[in-house]
């Protein structure tokens, strides 16, 4: 996919004219790009950290699939495959100098579930290996709304080392830790479409 990654990279460059901050050579813009180097490949992943464990963990036990499938100018989507579970799409957008994470959430038949689109944006720049996303306002409002107000402390954050591993991450100040790592090393067989992106 090199010509779809030098797309991407223009367009970030165009879009940093425009603004005071030089946005490719913005950590969250190097960030971008490693992930989207990886366009059209799956990767299997396990669970490195899960503390405190769930009583109702939906992950555990379950095959672990990143799929990096749609890479845009400024933007990627990466389905994670639980099981059979084909309901999440990570959704990272480039704002200019800083990532905006989203989590996509579908319904078998392609509607939105009522948890859905809730991230946050990275605050900080982070650095070309790893960024974290503090839960944003509109998050807040909905975990509040449909009574998950643990979640509004939620932190998100992703990790590469291209070519290794790439981590996704989620921490609460109150010792929730659950991690899992993809192993780059080598793909697995594409899974299935994602429900709501045919």
């Amino acid at each position: 996919m090199p010509g779809m990654y030098k797309t991407l990279l223009s367009s970030v460059f165009l879009t940093a004219l425009a603004s005071p901050i030089c946005a490719a050579d913005a950590p969250a813009t190097e960030f971008l790009a490693s992930i989207a180097a990886m366009c059209g490949n799956a990767y299997g992943g396990r669970i490195v950290a899960n503390e405190p464990v769930q009583a109702d963990d939906a992950f555990e036990g379950k095959a672990l699939v990143m799929h990096v499938r749609t890479c845009e100018p400024g933007r990627v989507l990466v389905p994670f495959h639980v099981g059979d579970d084909h309901s999440r799409t990570w959704v990272l957008t480039l704002q200019v100098d800083h990532l905006r994470l989203k989590h996509d959430h579908r319904h078998e038949d392609g509607s939105e579930d009522e948890l859905t689109q809730y991230g946050g944006e990275s605050t900080t720049p982070g650095t070309a290996t790893r960024q974290e996303f503090p839960v944003d306002q509109f998050s807040k409002d909905l975990f509040n709304r449909t009574d998950r107000a643990v979640s509004t402390l939620n932190t998100w954050a992703m990790e590469v080392v291209p070519g290794q591993t790439f981590t996704y991450e989620l921490t609460r100040p109150s010792g929730r830790l659950f991690r899992v790592e993809f192993d780059l090393t080598k793909t697995v067989d594409l899974p299935p479409v994602p429900w709501g992106y045919e």
